[in-house]
């Protein structure tokens, strides 16, 4: 029997470790510290909850088919405040929402990609971009990163072939936590638009990133729209996880292909998402901030504690956003050590392994800690249990 190209795709990351905690006690003075998944798992503030249960009750809008590029007010209203946050001017049709930032991602691969192409990723990469580009017989090419994590332009100029369609960007990046600075985005949308191929930035955390101002400069440059493609999350603004809202931001003429898929796949995002998204931005830009705030005092948390695992070999190698990314000291692979973590330790986090094609052994040495459910308290006990251990 033909094997397939989902047969021939890893199990989803963090559906796996999940099944790691079957037959697991915590004890009531020991309990889990569940570092695994980058998402918040507090709902909405209440404002907003109370605003989508009038929604969902008085507006029959609430449940029928929309625009399947998402509604004109939410388009528009987030055309304008990507335009504010980025410096720059952005139309509506430029602008389309979408189930997920996952759906966004997909949706463009599908849209600029055929069989046999080729995709570069920077490694550790995002599993779910992986996972895409396997199931849709697009190769993915594996851009190494050095201990800073962040690739390298003239690196991925190298592994450029006539098969290449897109680079594939996440910043602040989705393992390893660290913000790519402004002039790096740069050289890699100059690279990308002198090759004549995409360049994808999901910018789903931005919304923690530690810097003011526009964090680079793609959005204010002339015809943008036909090299750069970004892509952005309601999911952790506004703790809308459950109501899958994305969003992709390019040329009309690219969306018009997006049109296609999206419609084809769920014909359009969920109306009550649309409404608590279109709600978050006009409503809670204060809450975002102090959200923001938030985060970025778990990370100050995680820099002061920090002498208490590298004095035990452990070596930070990035930080920012939901993410810690650690090289861990022990003589056994990460894959292994994670799945020791949760009898042991119990805590639950996602080795390197899961991150980095099976050939790269640095994998092995690594960790991703996703820290933003845990306050002050909870990283400092995270990290009792991390000095701890001994293999």
């Amino acid at each position: 029997m033909t094997r397939t190209r989902t047969a021939a795709t890893f199990a989803p990351p963090v559906m796996e470790a999940r099944r790691w905690l079957d037959g697991v006690d915590f004890p009531d003075d020991r309990p889990l510290i569940n570092v695994s998944q980058a998402a918040p798992v507090d709902p909405p503030p209440l404002a907003l909850r109370e605003a989508m249960a009038e929604f969902a009750v008085t507006e029959d809008s609430a449940h029928l088919y929309g625009p399947v590029l998402g509604n004109a007010d939410l388009r528009a209203e987030l055309a304008d405040q990507i335009g504010r946050h980025y410096a720059a001017a952005i139309s509506t049709d430029q602008v389309a929402i979408t189930s997920g930032c996952n759906q966004a991602f997909a949706a463009v691969i599908t849209a600029i990609t055929d069989e046999g192409d080729e995709v570069i990723l920077p490694t550790p990469w995002y599993f779910n971009h992986k996972m895409w580009l396997d199931m849709v017989g697009v190769h993915s090419v594996d851009l190494k990163t050095g201990d800073d994590l962040l690739p390298d332009p003239d690196a991925a100029r190298a592994l450029i072939t006539d098969k290449t369609r897109a680079i594939a960007l996440v910043t602040p990046n989705n393992p390893g936590g660290v913000e790519y600075p402004a002039e790096l985005v740069r050289a890699f949308y100059e690279l990308a638009r002198e090759t004549g191929i995409r360049l994808l930035v999901d910018e789903t955390y931005r919304d923690f990133d530690s810097r003011s101002g526009p964090p680079h400069d793609l959005l204010s440059q002339s015809r943008w729209e036909d090299t750069l493609v970004h892509l952005y999350s309601f999911s952790k603004a506004y703790r809308l996880t459950g109501h899958r809202v994305g969003a992709v931001a390019s040329s009309a003429e690219l969306l018009s292909e997006v049109e296609k898929f999206l419609d084809t796949v769920a014909i359009c995002p969920g109306q009550i998402g649309q409404f608590a998204a279109l709600w978050g931005m006009q409503n809670l830009s204060q809450w975002v901030s102090e959200e923001r705030d938030e985060i970025l005092d778990r990370r100050a948390a995680i820099e002061e504690l920090l002498p208490r695992l590298t004095e035990n070999g452990w070596r930070l190698l990035g930080l920012g956003a939901y993410f810690a990314y650690f090289e861990h000291p022990f003589d056994i692979p990460s894959d292994e050590l994670a799945r020791r973590l949760v009898r042991e330790a119990g805590v639950l986090l996602l080795p390197g392994t899961m991150f980095m094609p099976d050939e790269d052994p640095t994998g092995k040495r690594q960790v991703r800690i996703a820290f933003a459910n845990l306050d002050r308290t909870g990283i400092e006990q995270l990290f009792d249990r991390l000095q701890a251990l001994s293999f």
